[in-house]
């Protein structure tokens, strides 16, 4: 009885520290901000806003938008886990000549941000975003895009939102289970507060869809992609590109198959968003 005893309190206190070890070492592995602080004129935008989203919590969070033309619509855009808003600087410049709007918000301890990245924070942040961007353009001009990291902060945004579009660039089906693929050595995954379920989520959005994911990608697989794509309802779009990896399927076309996407989103995209 006594060695039971020892036994549980010594799982007990195991799990007790992972409990306390997890959710801070799963960010050190999931957010990888580039901290430096850039205007948008500083990255050649010069015809792009700087705004600063006040939380309730009382963090700054860095955005930065472009209006769209007349009649075009606008991507509100969740980046991925690395990097910054200037990094994706030729990202806006490709969508505004498109005359696309283009609102991209970074993340806490990002750019300029202050505070620290998580879950629930990112997606709170995002919503509010949303609001902001909608309070002067119609939600039915509005296409959510999430990139790698973001496309679980976009579906629980377009869950909630009525909106023209949705795109999932390299979708995961949850940050555990990509934890589990590439740290399976870290024990305690059940204790990860950053989960990002979009599995759960993505039956919710139903909005016009399009998943974009490259064949070759080795940090989130092509058969995340495509399950999400699986689980989403109609109208729904799946564009492969099989020499494409992770980040790279702007050279293989990636880019024209989204602008030919919104071209499909006219009155159709908006009768199924207001449905």
């Amino acid at each position: 009885m006594r060695l039971i005893l020892k036994t549980a309190a010594g799982v007990a206190l195991a799990m007790g520290l992972l409990a306390l070890i997890v959710p801070t070492l799963q960010r050190h592995l999931m957010y990888f901000p580039d901290t430096t602080y850039t205007k948008p004129a500083q990255a050649g935008l010069s015809n792009v806003a700087e705004q600063v989203l006040e939380t309730p919590d009382g963090a700054r969070v860095i955005a930065w938008y472009a209006k769209a033309k007349p009649g075009r619509p606008t991507i509100l855009y969740f980046h991925g886990n690395a990097g910054s808003l200037e990094t994706r600087s030729e990202r806006i410049r490709k969508y505004m000549a498109q005359g696309l709007g283009v609102f991209m918000m970074t993340y806490r301890g990002f750019g300029g941000s202050t505070g620290e990245p998580s879950e629930a924070a990112n997606v709170a942040d995002a919503k509010q975003a949303f609001n902001t961007l909608t309070a002067s353009v119609d939600p039915l001009d509005v296409i959510i895009y999430g990139e790698s990291l973001g496309t679980g902060v976009a579906v629980q945004v377009a869950a909630e939102k009525r909106v023209r579009g949705v795109v999932l660039d390299a979708p995961y089906t949850s940050m555990v289970d990509l934890a589990r693929l590439h740290h399976p050595f870290i024990p305690g995954r059940w204790f990860m507060t950053d989960r990002y379920e979009t599995r759960r989520h993505i039956a919710k959005v139903a909005a016009p869809l399009l998943v974009i994911h490259g064949e070759k990608d080795h940090i989130v697989p092509i058969e995340m992609g495509r399950e999400i794509h699986a689980l989403a309802q109609s109208p729904k779009t799946l564009r492969t590109f099989p020499a494409a990896g992770h980040d790279d399927h702007y050279k293989y076309g990636s880019y024209d198959a989204l602008y030919a996407w919104i071209e499909t989103l006219g009155g159709e995209g908006r009768r199924a968003s207001q449905g």
